[in-house]
């Protein structure tokens, strides 16, 4: 869900005037210009993000250098890929046009950018590269009988098959109910093919009432995957509508999973987990860096949409990651304004309140301001709380929520690091 109104037949009148060109043909090739990307604003976000990060893998921990060798190996393919993404969004930005595939962003209704047709679904040059990168990194770090290749090439396939799903949504315009079922669809091969472990341990304070350390949940474990994708597929989703937004909460959360995992390496001495650790920093990685690029031109003012394909695909990523992580529990507090955001729209999803198509702030064209809508999303209560702000400036102050959130996760690991678990 983004900031957007799809063009569509039931949007032009029956009798339109004369004057008008409701089926004005897409701008040829030689028309079409797409603004620069603006990597300055890129620099910024990913030094911040990333050098933390760096500074862990490379100075402060003491990682094999095998399993080094191999990080590094992934983030120079995904380097490759932030570069390759950056150079096919504008082609595919043209061919997306051609086939009508724009929308108008309804933040900035009444004003001359609110009349530019803005490319839609440009998440799909996103999963498709990340899909190569990951492929190819396949040839320089697993052998044709590692254990860990069947996962891997299995959370590739609920990757793609949920970036298909995602497409499909955006071409057909999925009613929303349905969307809340297609990720189960597209966990079946990762649960088909897991093969880890299916307990879990239980916080201390309640041993003695259970009198259990460790409890198998078999099945329900598996369950209990299929709904965590779900999850945080659609919260990805729901928590949109402003230029930016989709994207940078996906890089700030990608950036806690890359820190929180070079952590959990450094600090045990268990191969497995090492391996465990590394599959996350193996599809994190490629994630992030073609994230940024689509970035560089979805960033305010945007140039193009990502359409929900970049947003099922980002959720689905990070759920494979985590499952196979096994940090689920993690995941979860890094994903905390979401689940704030989803607990909001409850009632709305549910049909207790009526829920608009597009649950976006009130743009007031005269002063460039958005004010919070009854709407029950983090966006409208964030403005209904602190007040009328810029489309930029809202999607900055929620991007520092999301980045305190994943800083707060980190501090309540460590406070409760062996008294809770």
């Amino acid at each position: 869900m983004a900031a957007r109104k799809r063009a569509s037949s039931n949007s032009i009148p029956k009798n339109p005037d004369p004057s008008e060109k409701p089926n004005s043909p897409p701008p040829s090739d030689d028309e079409f210009r797409l603004a620069p990307p603006k990597l300055v604003v890129i620099f910024v976000i990913s030094t911040l993000l990333c050098s933390i990060y760096l500074y862990l893998l490379c100075f402060h921990y003491e990682v094999d250098k095998e399993l080094k060798r191999s990080i590094l190996i992934n983030a120079g393919l995904s380097l490759l890929g932030f570069f390759v993404t950056l150079k096919m969004i504008p082609v595919a930005a043209r061919y997306v046009l051609r086939r009508n595939m724009f929308g108008f962003d309804i933040n900035k209704k009444g004003t001359r950018q609110g009349e530019i047709k803005v490319p839609e679904s440009l998440g799909i040059v996103v999963g498709i590269v990340f899909l190569i990168v990951a492929i190819i990194f396949q040839y320089f770090n697993f052998t044709e009988d590692s254990n860990w290749l069947v996962e891997y090439n299995a959370a590739l396939a609920s990757i793609c098959f949920m970036i298909l799903l995602g497409f499909v949504d955006d071409v057909l315009d999925v009613p929303w109910r349905v969307k809340l079922v297609l990720p189960s669809f597209a966990t079946l091969p990762l649960l088909m093919a897991y093969a880890g472990h299916t307990t879990i341990v239980i916080p201390k304070p309640l041993v003695a009432y259970i009198g259990l350390e460790v409890l198998d949940l078999g099945r329900v474990y598996k369950l209990y995957m299929g709904l965590l994708a779900v999850f945080c597929t659609n919260s990805i989703n729901i928590h949109a509508g402003l230029n930016g937004l989709e994207i940078g909460q996906t890089v700030v959360i990608a950036a806690a999973i890359l820190i929180h995992n070079v952590m959990q390496i450094g600090a045990s001495v268990d191969p497995e987990y090492h391996q465990a650790h590394a599959f996350s920093i193996y599809l994190t990685q490629p994630l992030m860096a073609t994230s940024l690029a689509m970035l560089a031109y979805n960033w305010y003012p945007s140039s193009v949409f990502v359409g929900d394909t970049y947003t099922v695909f980002a959720g689905m990523t990070m759920a494979v990651v985590g499952i196979l992580g096994h940090f689920s529990e993690t995941l979860l507090i890094f994903f905390l304004p979401q689940v704030l955001n989803f607990l909001l729209s409850l009632p709305q999803l549910a049909g207790i309140v009526k829920c608009p198509r597009h649950r976006l702030p009130r743009f007031d064209p005269a002063t460039g301001l958005l004010t919070g809508t009854k709407d029950g999303t983090l966006v409208n209560v964030y403005l209904r709380l602190f007040g009328p702000k810029t489309e930029k400036s809202l999607c900055i102050h929620l991007l520092v929520f999301q980045t305190l959130a994943c800083a707060f996760c980190f501090i309540l690991r460590h406070f409760l690091a062996g008294w809770y678990k």
